[in-house]
């Protein structure tokens, strides 16, 4: 029986979707899964990563403060974690007015307090419409981008000295405000790749004459795959659950380009 569910584990190819809750790190949960199904199959871990047992990435970052779907890519399925990398994706946001923080959310120190009793819903309803479309947007410095090669966050919580990443073009296809009870709001968002949640509702406060930050962040749908769904929950974390989940949503995958990706291995995403 273990030799089969290895020999099943280690045939795997493709993607699938994960619900990542609230907490842990992306790359904390991927390696969580992973350990996981490598028990059930009976294998151990290679320890050097260019001979690893099995091979499993993610395809775009969530904060460890933030829950949602993750698009996880398995065996040969790692090398389509780009097409997810650069997709659209939906989120639901709740913003706090009236404070700012170092990390541009919740988690981190509040770095700034203003007054917000002069906004109306109207007013931010018409602030957010200037930021559906193409628009230039500074990443936090506090991310996943990387300076020497090493995490920005880990940087700066080391307390080495970061250089602000520059504004670089992003694209907002949807943003709407669907509730309004000051001091929070929440938004509807579909943005392209590359797009940061928190700088948005940094930004949105600042066009606001206020502040704010993020007090909760859900990302809704990744590409082809939405939370309420298709989002495997860690209860089903097993080979046979992963294997159903590959079958059942392969039809959602763009077969051209995935296909053009396997062959290529083009934009494959970092592993754990």
């Amino acid at each position: 029986m273990a030799a089969e569910k290895a020999s099943r584990l280690l045939s795997l190819s493709g993607l699938f979707p994960v619900y990542k809750p609230r907490g842990p790190t992306s790359a904390q949960l991927l390696s969580d899964l992973k350990m996981r199904l490598l028990r059930e199959a009976g294998l151990k871990e290679q320890t050097k990563k260019r001979k690893q047992t099995l091979k499993i990435g993610h395809g775009g970052t969530l904060d460890c403060t933030a829950s949602g779907v993750l698009v996880v890519g398995i065996g040969d399925g790692t090398k389509m974690l780009g097409v997810m990398l650069t997709g659209t994706k939906k989120y639901t946001a709740v913003g706090e007015l009236g404070k700012a923080t170092d990390t541009l959310d919740a988690s981190g120190a509040v770095t700034e307090e203003k007054p917000y009793d002069h906004i109306t819903r109207e007013d931010l309803e018409d602030v957010v419409k200037t930021f559906i479309g193409d628009i230039m947007q500074v990443p936090p410095l506090f991310s996943a981008l990387k300076q020497d090669g090493k995490r920005l966050s880990c940087l700066l919580r080391e307390g080495a000295e970061v250089a602000p990443k520059p504004a670089r073009s992003v694209v907002v296809y949807k943003l709407t405000v669907t509730d309004f009870q000051p001091p929070l709001f929440t938004l509807d968002v579909e943005c392209g790749g590359g797009f940061y949640v928190r700088s948005l509702v940094s930004d949105i406060g600042k066009a606001l004459s206020s502040c704010a930050s993020v007090k909760d962040l859900i990302r809704t749908k990744q590409g082809p795959f939405t939370l309420d769904e298709h989002a495997l929950r860690e209860d089903g974390w097993d080979i046979a659950a992963v294997t159903r989940s590959l079958k059942e949503y392969a039809h959602l995958l763009p077969a051209g380009q995935g296909a053009k990706r396997l062959k290529s291995g083009e934009n494959e995403a970092p592993l754990v």
